[in-house]
């Protein structure tokens, strides 16, 4: 599966749930996409794909392998070659395939429904490169985490959002069920 310097010995990573991955995501794009909407026409594409860059590819090789969404999800990318965090041709490269499809997802989401068969047109790149984390369920690596040749893995470091989110409505459950 995946291997280590030279030897040929498989090595396996803790391996990221697929909705935890989803929720990492799309608080980056949501980020992204706030920060662009302020613009509109081609400054809203140009911003977008400035401000993808910075939190996906710059932070993140700053920032021990985490953007936003994935410090939020305690998660971090490694190159598999290394086994550590990707430099920024890498980085480079699998964010300008997720980033094009964001990109497209993001003009088809500001159509909306005006135009349902442009929008479902333009968020099928994201859908097909992310759906084949689904297909593969040994090691759920998408199409840019092939291309680049990374993986995301579990980390300690990070905000564990959706684990407070999770504890908060237990608690509030809790107090509701102790009202009746």
């Amino acid at each position: 599966m995946y291997l280590k310097g030279d030897d040929q010995s498989p090595r396996q990573y803790p391996k990221v749930p697929l909705e935890r991955r989803a929720y990492a995501f799309l608080l980056d794009f949501v980020t992204v996409w706030l920060t662009s909407s302020f613009f509109s026409g081609m400054s809203q594409v140009f911003v977008f794909l400035i401000a993808w860059f910075a939190l996906r590819v710059v932070l993140v090789e700053k920032n021990q392998g985490q953007s936003l969404g994935r410090w939020a999800f305690d998660m971090r990318i490694i190159d598999l070659r290394y086994n550590f965090t990707p430099g920024l041709a890498a980085l480079s490269k699998r964010e300008a395939i997720l980033g094009l499809c964001a990109l497209l997802a993001m003009i088809g989401l500001n159509i909306n429904l005006k135009n349902p068969l442009s929008l479902l047109i333009l968020i099928t790149p994201l859908l097909i490169d992310c759906g084949m984390a689904l297909g593969d369920e040994q090691s759920f690596l998408a199409f840019h985490d092939r291309m680049a040749q990374t993986v995301i893995i579990q980390s300690r470091r990070g905000f564990s959002l959706d684990l407070r989110l999770k504890k908060l409505w237990y608690v509030a459950k809790r107090k509701l069920q102790r009202r009746k």
